[in-house]
């Protein structure tokens, strides 16, 4: 009888110590999970646009509308000369993987900025901001003009690899990586590295210097600025947007 309790007393030793090992196993894995969400910061949920503003205004036109999860740009039928409706982030970042779908409409053009500076000298975000291209690359000319203005492109210094673009109407997944602290860009496109590039001198600015942003004096200048969204005049249309420190 003793020998029957000491081995039932091991046998449920055994089961508790299973039980707490995969209790914290579960807790240990919800936790990196959760780090894992929470290491991405949300830009727009497709139900407002809260972190964002029009470049070098406190506040957004109704250009920009909310549809379907959307963030959708219509340019206006008479747009006054000189005025500009680019989106720019409230918050600046540096080094980051930025995540996005994006759906150009039909002969479109548009792009997304980084390390933009809003001054009142500077009318536009893409006199500072570099771009990665959005572009319809079968009817818009500018896919004509190069492959460095093709969708995906570092627009005017890096060509896309390939063209990985969907139909006009139909959603392109971007991600977009900028690290100063290795000297890595790139460009993924539907799942596709693209294109890849150096984001500190002196390639940098080797890279500038053989484009025509050359004599552009704050163009790319800047490691820490705003992620933009271009207003080249066409309806554009961005969702799920996120950005990941690193």
């Amino acid at each position: 009888m003793k020998k029957l309790v000491l081995v039932l007393l091991a046998v449920f030793f055994v089961i508790s110590c299973k039980q707490k090992e995969t209790k914290n196993k579960v807790v240990i894995e919800t936790k990196a999970k959760t780090m894992t969400q929470e290491d991405w910061e949300v830009l727009f949920d497709g139900t407002n646009l809260g972190k964002w503003t029009e470049y070098s205004k406190n506040s957004i036109s109704d250009n920009w509308k909310l549809e379907n999860g959307a963030m959708v740009f219509y340019p206006p039928e008479n747009k006054p000369e000189g005025e500009s409706y680019n989106l720019v982030t409230k918050s600046e970042y540096t080094d980051f993987v930025l995540s996005l779908e994006w759906q150009i409409s039909e002969g479109g053009n548009s792009g997304i900025f980084w390390g933009v500076k809003e001054k009142q000298s500077l009318p536009e975000a893409y006199q500072t901001g570099p771009e990665i291209q959005v572009l319809d690359n079968t009817k818009h000319p500018d896919a004509k003009a190069g492959t460095t203005h093709q969708a995906g492109a570092l627009y005017d210094m890096i060509a896309p690899s390939k063209d990985v673009t969907k139909a006009v109407g139909e959603w392109n997944t971007c991600q977009i990586t900028v690290n100063h602290k290795t000297n890595q860009g790139s460009v993924v496109l539907n799942g596709e590295t693209i294109v890849k590039f150096s984001v500190n001198n002196p390639e940098w600015g080797a890279m500038v210097a053989k484009s025509k942003f050359a004599d552009w004096p704050e163009f790319g200048k800047y490691t820490t600025g705003k992620i933009g969204l271009q207003d080249h005049g066409d309806k554009v249309a961005y969702r799920n947007i996120k950005i990941k420190k690193l």
